[in-house]
């Protein structure tokens, strides 16, 4: 007789965790998935730490579409939470059918989540998913409908949970008695519920055209807007500054102090070089340089790699206030 299976969607904190190990202690086989993009994924730590057995999955070029133009809107910033869900559901039910499981659990909390976590919502993405009666969530499932694989006796139901709201503490105290003492720190985990984030993201999508390379970028340094097809970031540590210095390709403008200490500059530009948009840059640039009384500071600008030759240009640095009206 084959060993029944059953797809969980896996986050690597401790509710998805849990959700495993009350299944697996129910003799069933749980395959995880892990869904990937620029907004969220496992950490590469917690991927190579965790002993269930994992399936990492890119659904960025699929996600992106969603992310355009979501059925049930944005939350609080640019996640689109009940749309996102309900397409984790359709791929985890491809992937189930895949491989002949019986089921998908996560591990949900009824009222964790305010947009996404309420009986409402839980019961749209169900629907929407197409996979209605075959989403188990083994911490809340005592305070939810029975599921098919419960009704069918597949899964005991009275080994099952009635865990709600915020409150981490039935799950840490779970955790202990199953000896789970490695779980990571709740978090948000996902880049579009972050405000700044997010206004960076809308603002990338004003573009015509952009990259998986600007998406990333996005999660690195002070951003300012200059025009339409111009955009500057610019470093905030030694480690940023690495990290501009990688994205740096022909055609954009590198950035960089000379004589002081200072951040490393990246110009985007979607469109011809603009002078005057340059000096305003290096201004902007030396305003974050350590420095005393400089009233002009050298700014370095590379135009193509590899980096030789640079354009110096003697500029004051801008204004505080003149920073507002280009920050995004």
């Amino acid at each position: 007789m084959n060993k029944i299976k059953a797809v969980a969607l896996f986050s690597g904190g401790l509710d998805s965790i849990l959700a495993i190990k009350l299944i697996e202690n129910q003799g069933i086989e749980v395959i995880g998935i892990n869904f990937r993009t620029p907004f969220f994924g496992m950490e590469q730590s917690l991927i190579q730490d965790n002993s269930i057995q994992l399936n990492i999955i890119d659904i960025t070029d699929e996600y992106m579409e969603i992310l355009k133009s979501p059925t049930h809107g944005y939350g609080k910033n640019i996640n689109p939470c009940i749309d996102c869900h309900t397409f984790m559901f359709k791929k985890a039910g491809e992937f189930m059918s895949k491989i002949n499981a019986s089921f998908i659990i996560s591990g949900e909390v009824l009222g964790e989540r305010p947009m996404s976590q309420n009986k409402a919502s839980l019961r749209l993405i169900e629907k929407e998913s197409g996979y209605s009666g075959l989403i188990l969530r083994p911490l809340s499932a005592l305070l939810l409908e029975e599921t098919i694989p419960e009704k069918t006796g597949v899964v005991n139901r009275s080994q099952l949970l009635n865990i709600s709201g915020r409150s981490r503490k039935r799950q840490i105290e779970l955790a202990s008695q199953m000896g789970i003492v490695n779980y990571p720190s709740p978090a948000g985990g996902c880049k579009l519920t972050e405000p700044g984030f997010s206004n960076r993201l809308k603002d990338l999508f004003t573009q015509d055209k952009y990259s998986l390379r600007d998406i990333e970028l996005l999660k690195i340094g002070r951003h300012f807007r200059m025009d339409k097809n111009t955009k500057l970031v610019v470093g905030r540590n030694k480690s940023e500054n690495n990290q501009i210095e990688q994205y740096f390709h022909d055609g954009d403008v590198l950035l960089k102090a000379r004589n002081v200490k200072g951040p490393i500059s990246l110009l985007k530009i979607n469109d011809s070089l603009n002078e005057e948009l340059i000096i305003q840059a290096c201004r902007i640039t030396s305003r974050y340089c350590d420095k005393e009384d400089f009233d002009e500071l050298e700014i370095g600008c590379y135009y193509k790699l590899p980096q030789e030759n640079p354009v110096i240009k003697e500029v004051k640095p801008l204004e505080e206030n003149d920073l507002d009206s280009l920050r995004i």
